[in-house]
């Protein structure tokens, strides 16, 4: 029987840091095998590093990044090229982006940083793992100058149909997160009931998008299976099929992620 793999969580965020366990052991009591933890900056490679392997009661894969929405050091590039390097046992390489509402540096100098954090993915051929807010359009012109043969993930995806056949096409996923419990989030709802089942991987972005009727609580990645239930919904699919196919989807995506 498949589980749930949750493909972008922070759990090595101070939100987790009194109670990690218990929040493991909630996932594993909804049926949740498999975790992806994204980097955010190089202050919590460290920290992060040091869940990477942890098999039980859930499997943690890790990426290293560094993420749009937070200040890097312009010397912070070269020190993830070495950390690749150094740690055979990161899985993929994220969270990397572009955000044109919260970035904290210049719209051509986030492109700058993904395309140098692209070229890393390229040539250690690890997925990436992308954040995109209000900036789609520069994103899909950087995939098309750098092919990926890893492939990789937009987590959160919000956009429209023609956009996720777009990623699609370059081989990058669709990550599917509590954006889809929302009546109001019609676009992209449509999008993810519509296009192939094989683009999509299950997510919580916990500790944040939490799911509606939850707003203002901290998320979960147990709660990856109510986002299963909603998806299963939108697409009239039955759920354990959706279920075995999203499975395989990530298993695919990161191919070292134990489950």
């Amino acid at each position: 029987m498949s589980v749930l793999i949750d493909s972008h969580c922070h759990l090595d965020l101070p939100a987790f840091c009194g109670d990690r366990d218990a929040v493991l052991q909630r996932a594993h009591k909804a049926g949740v095998g498999a975790v992806m933890v994204p980097a955010v900056d190089r202050a919590h490679w460290s920290g992060l590093l040091q869940l990477a392997g942890q098999r039980e009661p859930v499997s943690i894969g890790v990426a290293l990044g560094l993420h749009p929405c937070f200040e890097h050091q312009p010397d912070d590039l070269d020190a993830l090229a070495r950390a690749l390097e150094n740690h055979p046992e990161v899985m993929a390489l994220g969270e990397c982006g572009l955000d044109g509402v919260a970035g904290v540096l210049p719209m051509a100098e986030q492109i700058a940083l993904c395309q140098g954090q692209l070229a890393l993915a390229h040539q250690h051929r690890l997925p990436v793992i992308l954040h995109v807010r209000k900036a789609h359009n520069e994103m899909l012109s950087l995939l098309s100058r750098q092919p990926l043969p890893a492939g990789g993930v937009v987590h959160g995806f919000s956009g429209s149909l023609v956009q996720a056949q777009q990623y699609w096409r370059h081989g990058i996923h669709l990550g599917v997160g509590g954006v889809i419990t929302y009546p109001r989030a019609n676009k992209t709802r449509q999008a993810l009931a519509a296009i192939d089942a094989e683009a999509l991987v299950l997510e919580t972005d916990s500790p944040d998008m939490p799911l509606c009727g939850h707003q203002g609580e901290r998320n979960e990645p147990a709660r990856v299976a109510d986002v299963l239930a909603q998806l299963a919904q939108l697409r009239q699919q039955p759920i354990g099929t959706l279920k075995a196919q999203l499975t395989a989807n990530t298993q695919r995506l990161f191919p070292r992620l134990v489950i």
